[in-house]
């Protein structure tokens, strides 16, 4: 056995709080934003880094403008589904109301802004329906069940995380067709019929550091998150080797990834026809323990041919 040493690309946005600031500005955001007026950022259930302070950073440049901006969780069914869950979600990830000094207002209700031609109904949140302008915050990467153009991102959390458990549901009922054919279309339609200002897009390295921060206008958000997602990509670590016989993994968690372990850098997915050609050829992958970060949260382990006792 050799011991080597992996070199990950780390390409660390030091001053990602000014980066934010200095985007929104550049958009021109303060024409499009009314005194007064209410705003819903909508963050999600993942650990992005530094979250708390790209969320607090927005909330400031808004009320900077006059605005009175507020938080919605924008999670699905994440959080047991309750208004109060999806509170304790944030907050375990920094994201609270005296952190970011704007108040968390939660539910589950939804309303049904219309169908697609195919009958495919679209839900939104009911809070974000009835403000004055939307801000979508999330991290640009790649999803862990399939490859597209577009996988997790800006277009997704209108989808999944402002349709809320209904608008989760709706879409994860339709499968693989779900992801490729209707993740797109049905986020295009929020998008336009909502009043959505701009979304926060974030890229992190594979040291899990901000790497790009990009605020992009509304009718740009499809366009931008494309080129986003092959820089994610890019960005992403790798497993330096093509043929493993055993793949030991010393922790797994929600923590890493939606998935517990991550598939697009063992290459295990879910749906088999999904897997990128140049992944790993892994036969045994060996799981030992859990993350303390993921709380006893084994979602993951299934990945694994072996564990442990512990695990």
């Amino acid at each position: 056995m050799v011991e080597i040493v992996q070199k990950l690309r780390s390409e660390k946005l030091e001053d990602f709080q000014s980066a934010i600031k200095s985007e929104i500005e550049k958009i021109g955001i303060a024409k499009k934003v009314k005194p007064n007026s209410r705003i819903a950022i909508a963050v999600g259930s993942r650990g992005i880094a530094h979250i708390a302070q790209c969320v607090s950073t927005v909330v400031e440049e808004l009320k900077k403008y006059g605005a009175s901006p507020f938080i919605v969780p924008a999670m699905g069914s994440h959080g047991g589904a309750t208004p109060e869950g999806q509170v304790e979600v944030l907050r375990s990830l920094g994201v609270t109301e005296e952190v970011v000094k704007a108040p968390i207002v939660s539910s589950l209700e939804v309303e049904e802004i219309g169908r697609l031609p195919d009958n495919y109904p679209v839900y939104v949140s009911r809070n974000a329906l009835n403000s004055d302008g939307i801000v979508l915050v999330n991290r640009v990467k790649p999803h862990t069940d399939f490859k597209d153009k577009i996988e997790s991102g800006l277009m997704k959390i209108a989808v999944v995380g402002l349709g809320k458990q209904k608008g989760a549901e709706t879409l994860h009922s339709y499968g693989v067709e779900g992801y490729h054919k209707y993740l797109p279309i049905v986020a295009k339609y929020i998008i336009e019929k909502l009043p959505v200002l701009f979304g926060l897009a974030i890229v992190e390295d594979a040291y899990h550091e901000i790497s790009v921060v990009k605020a992009i206008p509304a009718k740009k958000i499809e366009e931008e998150e494309r080129r986003l997602l092959e820089e994610a990509k890019r960005l992403m670590p790798k497993i330096p080797f093509k043929d493993i016989d055993v793949l030991i993994i010393d922790q797994v968690g929600k923590d890493i990834s939606g998935a517990g372990i991550d598939p697009n850098v063992t290459g295990r997915f879910v749906i088999p026809s999904e897997r990128p050609i140049d992944s790993p050829n892994i036969k045994m992958i060996v799981a030992l323990d859990l993350t303390e970060k993921t709380e006893g949260h084994a979602a993951g382990i299934g990945f694994a041919d072996l564990t442990t006792r512990r695990l």
